[in-house]
């Protein structure tokens, strides 16, 4: 979409201040992001002050105030009837149980990565990217690459721009970072670790994680003699960060990043993570504090507010299902939540009426993860209800022992692959689970990495070369109706039954999980509305 026309707006656009007094009062404690109900913004400000808080700013797109307090604020201003939900303004979140990163791959438990490679032509490490072979992308690589005037938004740990394998499609002028790393968390424990930059808000370009980079290369990674390609090897990445360098993500980012998307003008956004700190979100659980519950009231809330405005712009939306092997659409229990801070987690009884924000969020198309097999991977969340496409997303242990090829090979920054030791003094990878490939120019790196995360950027890359075939000129770019492009995707998909019998066992280090597919060929459980098809997608005729 907009490239030049649009560099020169801020992420301040992302938090305008809903009437917010010339000078802000100094806050009075803890800040909030108190949500209101449609129309009632004065009566919620009336409600803060009345709480003993300070109105401090906010944004009527999503209808929020920011106000601090302190005591029992949150209790006290949640009573009031023009207010639907309050959640600390933290600066961090996480990402699904740290396992959105994919289960990484370690060098141990892994053969030689060559023995599961095939000699294709194309890209140096194309023999590696059973992915791509099955759902098509590289044959569609050649007819639809996807068009320059197509951005894809990747809300995550942030895009390492400089990577040899990304930087040809990397807007930088139009990437953002909407959070500010906290070396320790409240207790003093690290957290993100040291800064790297005086104001600890890293550039742009920059991705102290590795999960980010990865799905931007999925979707984006470019022809050019190096490493692989993505799905939509022609079209641009923007980084549109909301997550911390340890992982963590939260809502006031998530906010921040999808109505930015929005105002930019960007065609399709990958969320590969849930909002912490609950892994899944109910409005009114016995187990849960009256703090707690208006928490998640106010994720559920706010998160829908911001989708259905990135969605109402023209932002085509994308989430990874989960790496829980639960059943969403009949959850049983949760032990992950809080997931912060530290130490705060319990277990609690749930049902349906909760949800895993934003994979079970309206106007969200969530995708759950296959293996090289084509099976649904072990760690893969499902539900009849939840799951609308399918894609590789790996699954180091489906067949016999356990492989790091069996997972997604995409990009990695080399300093994360350093710091995690996964790389040595002289730069070799130290297991099966790193690739480095010199083939043109500097050496540049790839990892191994199972996930619905993985298997989201798949989709993502789908939609991209959709939007590129049928978007019509629009605000800067091409337009295409996040409805139009569901649409096409599941017209392309490829139905997948449920295996038979429906009770599939998995049968991995000497245990058994069983998980059951419910549902018929057109739309179950495990696999949607079928496996996204890149090839369809490029020759589907209108």
């Amino acid at each position: 979409m907009a490239l030049a026309a649009m560099a020169a707006f801020t992420a301040c656009s992302a938090s305008t201040p809903a009437s917010a007094p010339r000078k802000p009062a100094a806050p009075t404690g803890p800040e909030y992001l108190v949500f209101y109900a449609q129309g009632q913004q004065r009566q919620a400000r009336e409600a803060v002050e009345r709480a003993g808080g300070t109105t401090v700013g906010g944004d009527a797109r999503l209808g929020y105030l920011t106000a601090s307090g302190s005591g029992g604020f949150v209790e006290q201003v949640g009573a009031d009837r023009a207010v639907v939900g309050v959640s600390p303004d933290r600066s961090i979140g996480f990402a699904a149980n740290h396992a959105v990163a994919g289960v990484t791959a370690r060098s141990a438990a892994f053969p030689d990565a060559g023995s599961f490679t095939k000699s294709r032509s194309g890209e140096p490490l194309a023999g590696r990217q059973w992915d791509m072979r099955m759902i098509g992308a590289d044959r569609a690589n050649a007819k639809v690459p996807g068009s320059r005037q197509v951005l894809v938004g990747v809300i995550d740990t942030g895009v390492d721009g400089k990577h040899p394998d990304i930087a040809p499609n990397f807007n930088r002028e139009l990437s953002r970072n909407f959070v500010t790393d906290k070396p320790k968390d409240e207790d003093g424990d690290t957290l993100d670790g040291p800064c790297e930059v005086s104001s600890c808000k890293d550039p742009v370009d920059e991705d102290d994680d590795g999960h980010g980079t990865h799905v931007a290369s999925t979707i984006a990674s470019p022809i050019n003699g190096i490493g692989i390609a993505g799905v939509a090897p022609n079209v641009q990445i923007v980084n549109i960060r909301a997550g911390q360098d340890s992982g963590y993500f939260f809502l006031k980012p998530s906010l921040d990043a999808l109505t930015y998307a929005a105002d930019i003008g960007v065609d399709v956004v990958n969320m590969s993570y849930y909002v912490d700190p609950w892994l899944f979100n109910c409005t009114a659980n016995p187990a849960d504090t009256k703090k707690q519950q208006l928490e998640q009231q106010a994720i559920i809330t706010g998160m829908q507010r911001a989708l259905d405005y990135a969605r109402q712009h023209g932002v085509t939306l994308i989430s990874a299902l989960g790496n829980e092997s639960v059943d969403l659409g009949n959850p049983k229990v949760d032990k992950e939540s809080p997931g912060y801070p530290a130490g705060e987690k319990k277990v609690r009884r749930i049902d349906n009426s909760c949800i895993d924000v934003p994979a079970e969020s309206n106007g969200v198309i969530s995708v759950s993860a296959l293996g090289p097999s084509g099976r649904k991977a072990i760690y893969s969340d499902y539900g009849t209800e939840q799951t609308d496409l399918a894609a590789p997303g790996g699954d180091a242990v489906d067949g016999e022992g356990a492989k790091a090829t069996r997972s997604i090979l995409a990009a990695a920054p080399e300093r994360v692959l350093r710091a995690a030791g996964r790389i040595d003094a002289k730069g070799e990878p130290k297991g099966a689970d790193v690739v480095k490939d010199c083939t043109a120019g500097p050496c540049s790196y790839y990892q191994y990495l199972d996930g619905t995360s993985m298997a989201a950027p798949h989709a993502t890359g789908v939609a991209a070369i959709l939007i590129s075939r049928f978007g019509k000129p629009g605000k800067g770019g091409l337009d295409l109706s996040p409805a139009t492009v569901e649409d096409l995707l599941y017209k392309t998909a490829t139905p997948k039954a449920c295996p038979t019998p429906r009770q599939y066992v998995y049968k991995t280090y000497g245990q058994t999980v069983t998980q059951e597919c419910q549902g018929d060929t057109a739309d179950n459980g495990f696999y949607g509305h079928g496996v996204v098809d890149a090839w369809k997608a490029a020759t589907v005729e209108p």
